[in-house]
C-alpha cells in the first residue's frame, strides 16, 4: 500500500491544520498520540502522517456508531457537503423517538474536526485525505455507478441506455458524455430509478430488496453475459438489462449506490441512534453484589496461595512447548477442588502477576517465584488487589485454555500461544460497560455485547465477542463482579487503580483467625479463614479433608512424619497445637504424635550407592527377612549397617512404603530437613501485560505543538531562501565535485548540485553537506526541508552558493 507522500498531497488539509489555534492542536495529539510518535518536523509532515491508512484506521477504530454513521454519509454525499444538508440526510434514519440530535450532531462534527477526521468550515465539511478510502464500502452500499460499470464495453452500455430511454426525462436524451457517464447521471436520479423498479416483475424487484441494506453483491452464473429488456427471461436478466445490478465479476454482481439510495428512500442507513440503548438485566442489591464478589475474591486468593504451596513442593514440569502438560492441570484441580477451567485460570492468574514462573531442572519445572513471598506476607485485600490488577492488564486469554491452534495443536494452560493484544482491550471495554451501569444492576451478555457494538463497532467479530464472553465469566471467578454486576472494589480498581481497590474491599473480607478446634477424632476445624503462617503449618502437619463454610484437616501418620521431615519435634508440635487450638489437645493425638516420633529417623538412609544405618540391630533383622526388600538388593556389612544399590530417594520411599520411618542423611551423618517452602524460581521476565493507552501529558503536548510550529516557520523560511537557481543543473568533472563536497562539509556551506532522479531526470537540490563516504553524500536538502542520502555517481555536477544566497 503506497503511503501519501508530503509532496504529493494537495496541501489543502495542511494549510487548515496550520490555521488551527494551538489549543486545538494539542486536543489533536492528545486525542491521537500516534501522530506524534515521533515528532512530525512541521505540520506538513504532521498532515502528511495523519493521511496514512494506519493512522486512519486506529483513528476510526476510536469511534461510535452514530460518529462512524456521520462520516459514511459525508462519504456518501462526496465527501463534502454543508452541514445543514449533512444534517438532513443524517436525520432521515434516526428513531422517531431519538430526541437531541442536532446537539449529539454537532458534538460529533466537532469531535470529528478535533480528529481531524473532518476539516474545512460549516458550510463546507470535508474529509481528510485517505478517510474515504478507509470507510470503503460504507454502510453496506456497493461502488458508485460509474465505477461498476467501469469495464464494462461501450456497445453493452449502449444497449442499457437503450432500455432506460423510455423512463428517462425527455431532456437527458440529448445529455453529452460517454456512455458509463451518461449511465451513471440517470441512476443518480431517484425518480428514473422508481420508474425502472416500477417496471420490472415483482421476483425482480425482490431480489433488489436483498441486496438493498447490503452486502451489495450477490452471485449470478454467467454474470457478463449482454441481455436486452425485450429478450430477458429471468429476473436477474431484467435487472441488468435496465442497469439496477452491474457484473463486476464472472459470476458477481453488485448493486449500484445510487440505485441502492434510491430505494433507501434517500437514507444512508436504516436505522441510527445518537446514544447507545440503555443496558438492561437484573437489578441485584448493591451491598449483597460487593458480599459476594468479596467472597470470590477471598476464594481466589486462597487458590493461588495453595497452588504456589503445592507448586513449591510438587512442582510440574515444564513442556518442550512451554506450558502445562494436561495431566498436570488434571492433578492441580485435583488438589484445588475446582474444575480444570477453573484450576487453568487460576494458575493463569497467578501466572500473570509474576508468582508463578518456569526454573529448576535443565528441563524446567514451574515452580513460585521470589515474589510469592513477598505477595504472601501482604494483607488479603491488598493480595487480591495484585491478581486483579494483573488480570485486567494481562494480554494472555486463559479462556482459551483447551482450545486448538491452527495447527490442531491443543493449546496449554501456561503455553506462550495464549498471548492475544486483543484480550486486554475487550476486558477492560467490558469493565467500562458494566461499569457505566448504575450499581446492581447485571446487564446481560447480550446487553453488553450490543453496547461494545455501538462503542466499537469496526472492531467487532467473532474473537471480539469470544474475549467478552471470557471476560464476564473470569470477572466473576476472581471478584470484581458479584451477581453479574460490578462491585464497589471492582469500580476503584478501574478508576481509581489497585490501592484503591484494596482499600474498598477490606472491610468485606472475613479476620483471619489463629485458632482451629482440635477434635477427638484426629481432625481439626478451622473456624474461618486462618493467618498465613497457620494455614501453612496446618497444611504440612494435616492434610485437608473437607472445605466450605469451615475446612477440616486430619491428623495422619503421613501428615506427622512429613512435619517430623520438615525439622519440626514432637514436643515442637505438640506445643504450636496447644497454642493455636481453641480446645484441649485430645490424647489420640498426643498418641499418634508421640508414636510417629518414636519411630522417626531410627532408620537412617545414605549414599553407597545407598545404605541404611539403624542403632537397633532388630530393626535391621526385620528388614532383611521382609519379602518386600527384595528389589531393593540389600546387603548386610555390619550388625547396624545395611548397603544397598538403591538410590537414597527411592530407598528412603521403599521403606516407608513397608511401614517405617526413615530420613535421610547428609556424608557427615547429619539429618536432611526436607523445607515446603525450599523451591523458588529464578526470577524472570515480568509476563507481557498490555502497554497503558500512550496519552501525552498536557506539558508534552504544549511541547510537541511549539516544535511542530517552529518546524513549520524553519520549512517556510528555507523554502523561501532555499529555492534553486534559474537553468539547467550544474555540470562538473568528479575530481571537482568531490572536492567541492569536501570544502563545503568542511566549511559547513551549502552548495547546489545536479541529481538524477529514479526515472533519469536532472533536477536542481540546494544541500549542506555533512558526510561523504562510501559513495554516498548525507546533506539536508534545503528544497526539500530533509536530511537525504545521495549516490556520488548520480551527482552531475556542483556548485558553491554565493555569500548573498548562503545567508
Amino acid at each position: 500500500m503506497r503511503v501519501p507522500t508530503i509532496e504529493g498531497m494537495t496541501g489543502e488539509f495542511a494549510a487548515w491544520l496550520r490555521g488551527r489555534t494551538d489549543e486545538e492542536l494539542r486536543a489533536l495529539v492528545t486525542t491521537r498520540p500516534e501522530l506524534i510518535t515521533p515528532v512530525p518536523a512541521h505540520l506538513e509532515a504532521l498532515a502528511a502522517r495523519a493521511a496514512t491508512p494506519s493512522a486512519i484506521g486506529r483513528a476510526l477504530d476510536r469511534l461510535d456508531r452514530f460518529a462512524l454513521a456521520v462520516l459514511e454519509t459525508l462519504l456518501v454525499l462526496g465527501g463534502t457537503a454543508e452541514y445543514p444538508r449533512l444534517a438532513e440526510t443524517v436525520g432521515r434514519a434516526l428513531a422517531p423517538d431519538d430526541a437531541g440530535f442536532d446537539d449529539a450532531l454537532r458534538r460529533t462534527v466537532d469531535r470529528l474536526r478535533t480528529l481531524a477526521l473532518v476539516y474545512g468550515p460549516d458550510d463546507e465539511l470535508r474529509l481528510a485525505p485517505g478517510v474515504d478510502k478507509a470507510l470503503e464500502p460504507p454502510a453496506g452500499l456497493g461502488p458508485p455507478a460509474a465505477e461498476a460499470f467501469r469495464h464494462h464495453p461501450p456497445e453493452h452500455l449502449a444497449g442499457i441506455l437503450d432500455d432506460l430511454r423510455p423512463y428517462a426525462p425527455a431532456a437527458d436524451e440529448e445529455a453529452r458524455g460517454t456512455a458509463r457517464e451518461r449511465l451513471a447521471a440517470l441512476l443518480a436520479d431517484p425518480a428514473v430509478v422508481e420508474r425502472v423498479v416500477a417496471a420490472v416483475s415483482p421476483r425482480a424487484r425482490a431480489a433488489l430488496e436483498a441486496l438493498t441494506w447490503g452486502p451489495a453483491t450477490g452471485q449470478v452464473p454467467n454474470a457478463r453475459r449482454e441481455v436486452r429488456a425485450a429478450t430477458a427471461r429471468s429476473p436477474m436478466d431484467e435487472l441488468l438489462a435496465h442497469g439496477l445490478l452491474a457484473a463486476t465479476g464472472a459470476d458477481t454482481v453488485t448493486l449500484p449506490r445510487e440505485v441502492a439510495l434510491a430505494l433507501r428512500g434517500g437514507r444512508v442507513h436504516r436505522e441510527l441512534r445518537h446514544r447507545p440503548a440503555a443496558l438492561d438485566g437484573r437489578r441485584r442489591d448493591p451491598a449483597l453484589v460487593d458480599r459476594t464478589a468479596a467472597g470470590q475474591a477471598f476464594t481466589l486468593t486462597r487458590h493461588v496461595e495453595e497452588l504456589c504451596e503445592h507448586w513449591g513442593v510438587d512442582p510440574p514440569g515444564v513442556l518442550r512447548s512451554g506450558g502445562l502438560a494436561v495431566r498436570d492441570l488434571r492433578r492441580t484441580a485435583g488438589l484445588l477442588d475446582l474444575p480444570e477451567p477453573d484450576a487453568a485460570f487460576v494458575v493463569e492468574v497467578a501466572y500473570a502477576a509474576g508468582l508463578i514462573g518456569s526454573g529448576g531442572s535443565v528441563e524446567g519445572e514451574w515452580l513460585p517465584t521470589p515474589a510469592y513471598d513477598l505477595w504472601r506476607i501482604k494483607p488479603q485485600a491488598d493480595r487480591w488487589a495484585l491478581l486483579a490488577a494483573a488480570w485486567l492488564a494481562t494480554e494472555r486469554a486463559p479462556g482459551l485454555v483447551g482450545d486448538r491452534d491452527d495447527r490442531d495443536r491443543p493449546l496449554n494452560a501456561l503455553h506462550p500461544d495464549l498471548r492475544r493484544p486483543a484480550a486486554a482491550e475487550v476486558r477492560t471495554a467490558v469493565l467500562a460497560v458494566l461499569a457505566a451501569a448504575e450499581p446492581g444492576l447485571a446487564a446481560g451478555r447480550d446487553a453488553v455485547l450490543a453496547r461494545l457494538d455501538w462503542e466499537r463497532p469496526r472492531r467487532r467479530g467473532p474473537y471480539r465477542d469470544r474475549f467478552a464472553e471470557f471476560a464476564l465469566r473470569e470477572a466473576e471467578r476472581l471478584g470484581v463482579t458479584g451477581l453479574g454486576a460490578l462491585s464497589g472494589h471492582g469500580r476503584a480498581l478501574l478508576a481509581d487503580g489497585p490501592e484503591r481497590a484494596a482499600a474498598a474491599l477490606a472491610p468485606l473480607l472475613p479476620e483471619p483467625v489463629d485458632h482451629v478446634l482440635l477434635q477427638g477424632d484426629l481432625t481439626a476445624v478451622a473456624p474461618g479463614p486462618l493467618t498465613t503462617e497457620l494455614g501453612r503449618w496446618l497444611a504440612l502437619a494435616a492434610d485437608v479433608e473437607s472445605k466450605g463454610g469451615a475446612t477440616v484437616y486430619r491428623f495422619t501418620e503421613t501428615s506427622i512424619r512429613r512435619a517430623l521431615d520438615a525439622g519440626q519435634g514432637a514436643d515442637e508440635l505438640l506445643a504450636l497445637l496447644e497454642r493455636h487450638s481453641a480446645t484441649p489437645v485430645p490424647q489420640p493425638l498426643r498418641y499418634l504424635v508421640a508414636d510417629v516420633a518414636r519411630r522417626h529417623g531410627r532408620i537412617r538412609v545414605g549414599t553407597a550407592s545407598a545404605y541404611v544405618r539403624c542403632d537397633d540391630p532388630a530393626v535391621l533383622d526385620e528388614v532383611m527377612a521382609d519379602r518386600r526388600a527384595a528389589p531393593l538388593r540389600l546387603r548386610r556389612i555390619a550388625p547396624t549397617v545395611i548397603i544397598s544399590r538403591t538410590a537414597r530417594a527411592a530407598l528412603v520411599d521403599s521403606l516407608r512404603a513397608m511401614g517405617y520411618a526413615p530420613v535421610a542423611e547428609s556424608a557427615e551423618g547429619a539429618v536432611l530437613v526436607s523445607r515446603a517452602d525450599a523451591r523458588r524460581a529464578e526470577p524472570g521476565a515480568a509476563p507481557r501485560t498490555a502497554p497503558p493507552a500512550a496519552v501525552p501529558e498536557p506539558h508534552v503536548a504544549e511541547a510537541v505543538v511549539r516544535a511542530m510550529r517552529a518546524g513549520d516557520e524553519a520549512r517556510s523560511a528555507a523554502l523561501r531562501h532555499g529555492e534553486a537557481p534559474e537553468g539547467e543543473p550544474p555540470r562538473s568533472p568528479v575530481a571537482t565535485t568531490l572536492a567541492v563536497l569536501q570544502e563545503a562539509i568542511r566549511r559547513g556551506s551549502r552548495v547546489w548540485i545536479g541529481y538524477l532522479d529514479s526515472q533519469g531526470r536532472a533536477t536542481s537540490r540546494i544541500v549542506e553537506p555533512a558526510r561523504l563516504e562510501g559513495g554516498q553524500l548525507t546533506a539536508y536538502d534545503r528544497t526539500r526541508a530533509a536530511v537525504h542520502r545521495f549516490a556520488v555517481h548520480r551527482i552531475t555536477g556542483v556548485s558553491a552558493m554565493s555569500a548573498e544566497n548562503d545567508e
